[in-house]
């Protein structure tokens, strides 16, 4: 076997890793083939083998990446992704040599996640108008499919599912099932990030809009055992990208002025609760997050919004009418001196929260 053919063996070894015992999200396994490939072609054309790479050869790579426009956030998975492939290597005693060991790729910033105002989501969840039929167009949706819709979105903003864990859902729950519905009990059992499940509130509204997808369901469906919650055009589990674009349709028709997008709808199902509860730790419980550091992101949208209402409502915030901004001036407010909230710092406030796993990121 030639060192070419041997490195594609690794990098086919490790995917393996990857998907078996790191039990990766299928996206991050796609966007890790993808990057390893790169490695791979990198190597091929300056005629080295994967074991032989050098930490300058990977500094200039990097730095090829950011010459032609890669952003720094994209560069850090590609880094990752080669950085956990010699890790590996490493460990299981194939290569001594790590040339990633000291590399940092371009430091990024850290933009605030993008949610809807209250309004926004409020008029996506009412959806779009219904069309007469005299105007319906090629691009009005069905009556199943907007059925079908309306449910998915009630669900990622309602119950703040990611789209994997929406999508994973079955009508049943079974052995092999990576979540479903108790409509009972007014809740979902989701299979997160690494496996990991636990239990979210499904509101009235996703729970009615359920119902009446479920109505028309077998509508849609090829296979009678079919076990999917949510379907596409040929009857069987509905994919991402197709999700994707039915989520932004919707977003369109019902007039929603920004790109909607399905982590936009987690993002804003956190932010709105936070503004109104302050609880962090319920918030945390809420998306499954293993550590609070993901979760406080959140209070940066929370104070974002406290800071508007401030400035829209207090007399003396208005810099033009005499307050003197600035630290220790009369105008000035520090965040600390804010009220603190009445969230209670045990779970959400007429919300119950059961983990039955420890939970992911993200």
């Amino acid at each position: 076997m030639d060192a070419l053919t041997d490195d594609l063996a690794l990098i086919a070894d490790y995917l393996t890793h990857v998907r078996v015992e790191k039990r990766l999200a299928a996206r991050t396994q796609a966007l890790y083939a993808e990057h390893l490939r790169e490695l791979y072609r990198r190597a091929q054309a300056e005629g080295t083998d994967l074991k032989s790479v050098t930490p300058a050869q990977v500094r200039r790579w990097i730095a090829q990446l950011h010459a032609a426009g890669r952003q720094p956030r994209g560069i850090a998975l590609v880094v990752s992704s080669w950085r956990g492939l010699y890790d590996w290597l490493g460990r299981t005693g194939r290569s001594d040599r790590h040339p990633l060991q000291g590399v940092r790729p371009p430091k990024a910033g850290k933009p605030l996640p993008k949610a809807l105002t209250v309004e926004e989501a409020l008029r996506l969840a009412r959806g779009p108008a219904l069309a007469s039929p005299e105007d319906r167009t090629d691009h009005s949706l069905g009556e199943a499919q907007r059925r079908c819709d309306r449910a998915m979105v009630e669900l990622l903003y309602g119950s703040g599912l990611r789209l994997g864990e929406l999508l994973g859902l079955d009508v049943q729950p079974g052995p092999n099932a990576r979540g479903w519905v108790d409509a009972q009990a007014g809740e979902a059992h989701v299979c997160g990030k690494g496996g990991k499940w636990r239990t979210v509130p499904v509101g009235g509204p996703a729970l009615t809009a359920l119902a009446d997808w479920l109505a028309v369901r077998a509508q849609r469906l090829r296979m009678p055992d079919e076990p999917a919650l949510f379907l596409g055009a040929r009857g069987e589990r509905l994919t991402p990208q197709v999700a994707r674009r039915r989520l932004a349709a919707w977003a369109a028709e019902a007039g929603v002025p920004v790109h909607v997008h399905p982590h936009m709808l987690r993002h804003s199902f956190a932010s709105h609760v936070l503004q109104s509860s302050g609880d962090l730790r319920g918030v945390q419980e809420l998306l499954g997050h293993a550590s609070i550091a993901s979760t406080q992101v959140y209070t940066r949208l929370d104070f974002q919004h406290l800071s508007r209402v401030y400035e829209a409502a207090h007399p003396r915030a208005r810099h033009g009418a005499g307050a003197a901004p600035g630290p220790g001036g009369e105008g000035f407010v520090s965040p600390t001196a804010l009220p603190p909230s009445s969230g209670n710092p045990d779970g959400l406030s007429g919300i119950s929260v059961r983990d039955n796993e420890p939970r992911g990121e993200g």
